[in-house]
């Protein structure tokens, strides 16, 4: 895990002094209000002063200026509105007018005076948009007619940014992805600004995070199931800490940061390349004589064009608030990684999709392009965006930190306990919050975890897990680091963590959080993040069940670890072995998203999602036809590309090189050529003949037919590529994509 750790400060919550049963009621009042403001106050660790930092770097100076975070808020409007505002959150209500008038008039001169003209609402729908998670939105210029001119032509004037338009939005939904729910004669679409997300300025524009729902209330969207996850999370974690006595804490709040993996190369090779942007990744390509053997790029310099631009993106980014810290190389040739400091969930998601869409805008600027595909390159290290999920109170605790206290060890176990019921019952589930094309083609190596999920604890809790079973006590887990010995005085002892990294775990401990390895690099996290908090909800509630009938702690922590301790693996998950034991516990291998997605509205997930409110049952079935259709459409765009560039370029280079051999001995290219031919014809054969059939059985045949058909072309493509001229071949191959923009200064 390369996220930032902060095990005794649980961003986004200021840690507080103990709290004991004497304090009064006004203590309690001031820390729930600490509680509402804090989301909105900031959604990670960093901070800077609106005044000017002395000696400080320009970039850093200007680290959050065009966020509209909670000291923005408290300095542009009154006390009452400020209040207000936050009352609004924690009940969910409605701003009283007069008050979200002000909020409004306030945000809009705040936008304007940091150059902003427009403003929009800014949404997710779910919709695949081959390889990166693509936002959504409607710009809307600050001007209006001036009403009290009493002339029939009225004139326009800066304003017209109210309440009204500021909290909702309406447009059209059924232009995008939405499973039935929305059609031509009943379109609208709404959007609400989550008020857990600060607004931002970008270039000219206000930008308000915000859901996307039908007229009905349906989601449409990313963001509107995971707030509900969110909600039912926060619920069960309350009722779990009150079964363990705890009457302190008012609020369970999820946190991520998810690491951000993405490819970089020359943007003149990306645009000579139809695949890359058709789809995202290379349908072919044969692999270079020198890929990452050697590792020579991990945590290597950048290549200067790659530096410049990097320095720009997190300029940018800190501007808008979020924590750009982490940024390397990663193993494959022209692969790297950015983390951000943890944060709110919905938070981290927003911030996520925002730092896609600057990286795009930057990366042009320098002649370069950003892949966020699972699998641009064959053969070479895929994508992933790991999301180091926790939970944190709002009084400071960590809930998945062991912690000191025998108090803070049982209730470590009793989470983790919870954890490995919702993987265990669960793990189809999971799976599909990570059932995309792309990860089809990255998940069960190169770094990448097995499509089986399973819990990884470590060692030294899974031995403590194995003492509770038979009879130890929950506490005695202490989490304590180990110090490591270099053998030279120069060096001083390192700390090391408690548990070692396992990279071929889905769901490994990190020491005071879990880490989901499997999500892929172009996903939007908020589905991801959707199922897990829905998964571990269901298990909370029903430890917390089991305590209020009258079990112990105890008894239902050993209960839930001999039931479902089959989730908990501590091995190497790319081993034969893992897959037959995996298979003789009965967990799910689900090797291809369609295998997954049939199972996401099974009898189990539709009681699921309808307990946990967060989807009901119209939602999931169009969740399941958006998500079974985004596959479909997405091989269907990468099958027709491949076999146009076949066809167009690859084909006509061939025969033009066979003809230079006619006094010469041609070797294996008449048999390679002639298969090349053969195959694409297949697949053109297994596209044409694609069924007229519902999506689920659409999704089948591409997966069935045209995948393979794909294969057996691609094999003869690249052997291909091998053979013919370099001057006839007409496309970039991979040493010109992977290494070509090193040579550029």
């Amino acid at each position: 895990c390369r996220c930032l750790q902060k095990p005794t400060s649980p961003s986004p919550f200021t840690p507080t002094q103990s709290h004991t049963h004497s304090h009064k009621m006004a203590t309690m009042l001031a820390r729930i209000s600490a509680l509402q403001r804090s989301p909105v106050l900031s959604a990670v660790a960093v901070r800077c002063h609106s005044k000017k930092h002395s000696g400080l770097p320009t970039e850093l100076d200007k680290m959050n200026m065009r966020r509209f975070d909670d000291r923005a808020l408290k300095t542009a409007v009154g006390g009452s509105a400020y209040k207000a505002f936050h009352d609004s959150i924690m009940d969910g209500s409605h701003m009283p007018a007069e008050a979200g008038e002000e909020l409004a008039k306030a945000l809009g001169k705040w936008a304007m005076s940091h150059g902003a003209t427009k403003f929009s609402h800014w949404y997710q729908p779910v919709r695949g948009a081959c390889g990166i998670a693509v936002a959504a939105s409607k710009k809307e210029t600050f001007i209006d007619f001036h009403y009290s001119d009493k002339s029939l032509l009225k004139f326009f004037e800066p304003g017209g940014f109210d309440a009204g338009r500021l909290f909702t939005s309406e447009t059209d939904g059924s232009s995008y992805p939405n499973g039935g729910l929305r059609s031509t004669h009943g379109a609208s679409g709404f959007t609400g600004w989550d008020r857990m997300s600060p607004p931002f300025v970008r270039g000219t524009t206000l930008y308000i995070p915000a859901t996307f729902v039908t007229w009905n209330g349906e989601a449409i969207d990313e963001k509107t199931p995971h707030l509900r996850s969110i909600e039912t999370l926060n619920k069960q974690s309350i009722r779990v800490l009150r079964a363990l006595g705890n009457t302190r804490s008012q609020r369970v709040v999820a946190n991520n940061g998810a690491e951000q993996e993405y490819f970089i190369i020359d943007a003149r090779s990306y645009s000579k390349r139809p695949d890359l942007v058709n789809g995202g990744r290379t349908v072919i390509g044969a692999e270079p004589i020198k890929g990452q053997q050697t590792s020579q790029n991990y945590f290597g310099p950048y290549p200067a064009r790659v530096a410049r631009m990097m320095e720009e993106v997190e300029a940018e980014l800190w501007s808008l608030g979020m924590s750009f810290v982490v940024q390397h190389n990663e193993v494959a040739p022209a692969q790297h990684e950015f983390s951000p400091v943890f944060s709110l969930s919905n938070v981290s998601a927003d911030q996520n999709v925002m730092a896609m869409e600057v990286m795009n805008e930057i990366s042009a600027k320098h002649g370069l392009k950003v892949l966020f595909h699972e699998k641009p390159f064959k053969n070479i290290n895929g994508s992933g965006k790991h999301c180091n999920w926790g939970l944190n109170t709002d009084d400071g605790d960590n809930l998945f930190s062991p912690g000191r206290s025998p108090e803070n060890q049982r209730r470590f176990i009793v989470f983790v306990a919870c954890l490995a019921r919702a993987i265990h019952l669960h793990g189809d589930l999971i799976r599909c919050g990570v059932a995309v094309p792309g990860n089809d083609h990255r998940l069960g190596g190169h770094e990448a975890p097995p499509a089986i999920i399973s819990l990884y604890t470590g060692t030294g809790l899974g031995d403590h897990i194995k003492r509770i079973i038979d009879g130890g006590p929950l506490e005695g887990y202490h989490g304590n680091s180990r110090t490591i010995q270099v053998g030279s005085p120069y060096v001083a002892p390192i700390t090391g963590g408690a548990e070692d990294r396992n990279r071929t775990a889905p769901f490994p401990f990190c020491g005071n959080r879990f880490e989901f390895r499997a999500v892929g690099s172009s996903q939007n996290i908020n589905w991801p993040l959707t199922v897990v908090n829905t998964a571990v909800a269901d298990s909370l509630g029903a430890f917390a069940d089991l305590v209020e009938k009258g079990m112990s702690v105890q008894d239902t922590v050993v209960h839930f670890f001999r039931k479902h301790g089959d989730a908990i693996f501590n091995g190497n998950g790319y081993s034969q072995e893992w897959v037959d034991e995996a298979k003789r516990r009965g967990l799910p291998n689900l090797r291809s998203a369609v295998d997954a997605l049939h199972t996401l509205d099974s009898e189990k997930n539709h009681k699921l999602f309808l307990d946990t409110n967060v989807f009901k049952p119209r939602e999931l079935a169009a969740r399941k036809t958006i998500m079974l259709q985004e596959y479909s459409e997405t091989i269907l765009i990468e099958a027709n590309t491949m076999s146009s560039m076949l066809t167009t370029g690859v084909i006509p280079a061939a025969q033009r090189d066979l003809a230079r051999y006619s006094s010469l001995s041609s070797g294996e290219r008449k048999d390679v050529y002639s298969k090349l031919i053969a195959s694409n014809d297949a697949l053109r054969k297994a596209v044409n003949e694609l069924p007229k059939a519902d999506v689920p059985q659409t999704a089948d045949y591409v997966r069935q037919k045209i995948v393979p058909a794909m294969k057996e072309a691609r094999e003869y493509a690249d052997a291909a590529e091998t053979l013919i001229a370099d001057d006839l071949y007409p496309f970039p191959k991979y040493d010109d994509l992977l290494f070509g923009h090193n040579h550029h200064a």
